[in-house]
């Protein structure tokens, strides 16, 4: 998989795309982001990104010009891939956008800053808006490492197991059950006799029941479009 993210800041992803599991993926070839800064598309001197908006209003709105000349010089290279802009008025991102996302062979990923971007951005020129969550940052930048970080943990051996992505919170629309590791006994707190037994059709089916109790308590919401709460007991 291909990611293109353009930015005016490309230190702040930097460094954030050179470790853990992202790296790794790189390092075995399983993706390749490039990270490029959008001030080398523009034509002044002032390599200037931003400018007034039409109406007045307080802030500054990111030119057209650079945005365009930026993902075309990028789909010029081959595969037009899919241009994400990342925004508070986009779709909010789940688990199902990011395997959606996750399936496609290239993404461009494009960081706001300011006001937002002049809106001909948005008619013609991407092919999606995504939202991280109902608030508001102060660029696109940590969206965009969230987004990758969602999107690259999901191509084929990027994680250790493959079982890894099977068994989190909302891959199947409910919440993860919980966890437990050595030692058996911390504080006076003991791990549930269940998962010492060794039956693993227990250990299943009381990490369903946990799953779905755990999801009602917390995100009622999650149960509700759950495809599939049956087999458990509460």
């Amino acid at each position: 998989m291909r990611i293109d993210v353009v930015t005016i800041f490309p230190p702040l992803l930097a460094g954030a795309f050179e470790h853990s599991i992202i790296k790794r993926a790189r390092d075995r070839g399983i993706v390749d982001i490039q990270i490029h800064d959008l001030r080398d598309h523009t034509d002044d001197r002032h390599r200037t990104v931003d400018d007034y908006p039409y109406g007045g209003g307080a802030g500054m709105v990111m030119k057209p010009e650079p945005w365009f000349r930026a993902v075309e010089s990028l789909r010029d290279q081959g595969n037009p891939g899919r241009a994400i802009l990342l925004t508070p008025q986009g779709k909010r991102l789940d688990q199902s956008l990011v395997q959606r996302l996750a399936s496609e062979d290239r993404l461009i990923i494009l960081c706001g800053r300011y006001e937002g971007v002049d809106e001909r951005v948005r008619e013609h020129l991407v092919d999606e808006e995504v939202s991280i969550g109902d608030y508001v940052l102060s660029g696109g930048e940590p969206a965009a490492v969230v987004l990758v970080d969602a999107v690259v943990r999901l191509q084929p051996g990027a994680l250790g197991s493959a079982e890894s992505t099977v068994e989190e919170s909302f891959a199947d629309g409910l919440l993860e059950y919980p966890q437990y590791t050595r030692p058996p006994e911390f504080r006076g707190w003991r791990v549930p006799d269940i998962l010492l037994s060794g039956d693993h059709g227990a250990v299943e089916r009381w990490r369903r029941e946990q799953q779905i109790e755990r999801t009602r308590q917390r995100r009622p919401d999650l149960l509700d479009e759950s495809d599939d709460v049956s087999g458990a007991t509460t």
